[in-house]
């Protein structure tokens, strides 16, 4: 697993926009397989699960991005990547989701 904590002062709809646009746009192989969108008062959260092949692992792995904020403040951003290991009992070849992940800190 690779993680990407940072804090944004941007707009939360174009943010959005771009990372979609960029992590599909990225990867011949990326997808967008889910999406989640709330508010609560003031509050927003997005969550976007992306997957793609990863040819430098022989697998698929996969992108969770969370945006979330409160009024007109920063947003907070929270992407997770998973399934890039080989090994049934440890972590092994998780080069593709560091690729992954690395499409997101270009992207921001």
């Amino acid at each position: 697993m690779a993680k990407l904590e940072q804090i944004i002062n941007e707009n939360f709809e174009q943010l959005l926009r771009r990372i979609e646009d960029g992590i599909q746009g990225g990867s011949v192989s990326a997808s967008l397989e889910d999406e989640s969108d709330f508010r609560s008062g003031d509050a927003r959260c997005s969550v976007r699960v992306f997957e793609r092949y990863s040819y430098a692992g022989n697998n698929r792995v996969s992108l969770s991005v969370t945006l979330f904020q409160s009024g007109d403040g920063p947003i907070h951003l929270s992407a997770i990547t998973s399934g890039g290991s080989q090994a049934m009992f440890f972590k092994i070849n998780t080069w593709g989701e560091e690729a992954f992940l690395d499409k997101l800190r270009e992207l921001l």
